[in-house]
């Protein structure tokens, strides 16, 4: 039986071409696909409840919020996309979306709910700097859409999109070590030692890493 599954877990990958991938930004036309993205994909430790719909990552000022449910997580989803507050972008293949990466401005999310919890170890710029950074805080990829190379192709689109944007720095926050991690939401520091990132800071809870956009 394992090996059976072996064979079809390869024949998949044969069957994907990264060529068809689609990646677009995330705007308000998308939002009902982005949450039935969430709704219908395991991630993490695959409890329902538990859906995050990434709301905990946004340029958005977490005081006052209630993401007690995933039910409230969904809605604010929805009203975030449409406010533009949540950003990043879907994967599409045959016209599914089969991966999410959220980036935003790095100094625009200072007071979202994951980044008061999360991030005292990342070092702020100067506020009197003008110096752009943008931060990939998260991938969510369809689990049978997994070692495609979906979320490097990901990042690669932030990269070439932050650099158009006039952004200096894109910025990320891998964990450690593999064994840390509860799940790869983060990135792997392989992957972005691979695209042109360096270790800018190291702490206990993690990397930061940064690729200069030249």
């Amino acid at each position: 039986m394992e090996v059976k599954d072996n064979e079809r877990k390869d024949n998949e990958r044969k069957d994907f071409e990264i060529n068809d991938l689609v990646i677009k930004k995330l705007t308000p036309e998308y939002a009902e696909d982005y949450v039935h993205f969430f709704d219908t994909t395991e991630h993490d430790d695959n409890i329902p409840e538990h859906k995050c719909y990434c709301v905990c990552w946004c340029n958005d000022d977490y005081e006052g919020k209630d993401f007690s449910s995933a039910e409230k997580r969904r809605k604010a989803a929805v009203d975030y996309i449409k406010g533009n507050n949540i950003q990043g972008y879907l994967a599409f293949y045959e016209g599914q979306i089969i991966g999410w990466c959220n980036a935003n401005t790095k100094a625009d999310c200072l007071k979202c709910a994951s980044w008061r919890r999360f991030m005292s170890y990342v070092p702020l710029e100067d506020t009197n700097s003008e110096v752009k950074v943008k931060s990939v805080f998260c991938f969510v990829i369809a689990p049978e859409m997994k070692r495609k190379g979906i979320a490097t192709r990901l990042l690669e689109h932030v990269c070439q999109e932050a650099k158009l944007d006039g952004f200096d720095y894109v910025e990320c926050y891998p964990y450690k070590e593999s064994s840390y991690q509860s799940s790869d939401f983060g990135g792997h520091y392989e992957m972005y030692l691979k695209n042109g990132f360096i270790v800018s800071n190291e702490a206990r809870q993690g990397l930061v890493m940064r690729k200069y956009l030249e």
